[in-house]
């Protein structure tokens, strides 16, 4: 037993030692970092590009400087919510107020409440809620939850491909290792020809991630009841909490939510 216990922290020091390598070997790739961007490439930052390449570190550093581009353009961390909050009126996608059973942040999106037409704030809306669930991750987590249910969901009510294609590609390709788990809940049965769509632009390790749960087949919620406390998990995902969207108690939520992101780039920047 001792020798296994041995063998194990040994395993484990050589994995820290690995890594730490990596992050040094990508931080020199990278080269002078500057302002947020400095700010952004924590060690944390650079481990989950690394883990999200498999640790190679040029695929790792293509990656990331695409990253640092796209942000230092799109400017994720300045959108504010009086900015999207239309596209969050009809209680289409939002942060929960609950955590899974590992204390990671859940964002719950409801597709068959889509009530707008407009790609880019679409767009935006989904990376301001990213940023918003990344800023409220729990002390050790880095990691966030999507619960989507698809209950009324019809292609009539889907976005465009162009937007799926899209939000993919932002997920995957500049907030790698930041998705946990996304449940599926409740497809209808054309949902599948969707689906066989959407599939084509996810990467394997994000399409593993992808569960699908269904009402009526109690081996999938039990899948739910592993993952949540049933008490806190909303009745339309089959829990007992029947707590609904409140648009302005969220907006207020968001626009207190807006000072902290704005302090803290704001100490980022100082800091650089």
């Amino acid at each position: 037993m001792f020798q296994w216990k041995n063998n194990a922290c040994n395993i484990e020091q050589h994995d820290v030692i690995f890594q730490e390598q990596k992050v040094n070997e990508l931080r020199a790739a990278i080269g002078l970092l500057s302002g947020r961007s400095l700010a952004y490439c924590t060690d944390a930052c650079m481990k989950r590009y690394l883990k999200a390449r498999n640790w190679n570190v040029a695929k790792s550093k293509k990656m990331l400087q695409g990253s640092l581009m796209w942000r230092s353009t799109y400017k994720p961390e300045e959108i504010r919510w009086n900015e999207v909050a239309v596209e969050g009126e009809s209680g289409k996608a939002y942060r929960a107020d609950f955590h899974d059973r590992d204390g990671r942040t859940v964002l719950i999106m409801t597709p068959a409440r889509q009530n707008t037409t407009s790609h880019d704030n679409q767009l935006r809306h989904l990376v301001y809620l990213l940023e918003n669930a990344i800023l409220n991750l729990p002390e050790g987590q880095e990691q966030m939850v999507w619960l989507i249910d698809f209950t009324g969901w019809s292609l009539s009510n889907a976005v465009p491909i162009r937007t799926a294609r899209e939000s993919n590609n932002i997920l995957q390709n500049h907030y790698p290792e930041r998705l946990a788990t996304a449940f599926l809940y409740n497809p209808p049965k054309i949902f599948e020809a969707f689906w066989k769509i959407v599939k084509l632009f996810l990467d394997p390790v994000t399409f593993q991630k992808i569960k699908f749960v269904y009402p009526k087949s109690e081996e999938s919620m039990d899948v739910f009841k592993q993952h949540f406390d049933m008490d806190t998990l909303p009745i339309q995902f089959g829990g007992r909490n029947d707590t609904e969207y409140n648009h302005e108690e969220f907006s207020r939520m968001m626009t207190k939510d807006d000072i902290k992101a704005a302090t803290v780039w704001e100490l980022k920047d100082k800091a650089s």
